[in-house]
């Protein structure tokens, strides 16, 4: 069973080891075909706390970490100008 992988944005850096990414799944309507968009958000293991608030990141799943926190933080595609 292949991995699964996602693209978000970090929103939030202030744990240790941990970010929180948003991820945004845009999909018509069922009825009206007007494009819906959905946020979900993932708490992603940062090993190196490397990541930062508005960072585009990449996470992939993996085995239970903690209570809540079951994605690992891939790779790291931009970061945020915000300094």
């Amino acid at each position: 069973m292949a991995l699964k992988e996602r693209v978000g944005t970090v929103v939030s850096d202030k744990m240790d080891k941990t970010v929180v990414v948003a991820v945004e799944n845009r999909f018509p309507h069922p009825i009206y075909q007007k494009t819906v968009s959905r946020t979900t958000r993932y708490k992603a293991h940062d090993e190196a706390n490397s990541c930062k608030m508005g960072d585009r990141v990449r996470i992939t799943e993996t085995r239970p970490l903690s209570r809540t926190k079951r994605w690992t933080v891939a790779e790291v595609l931009t970061n945020s100008t915000a300094g």
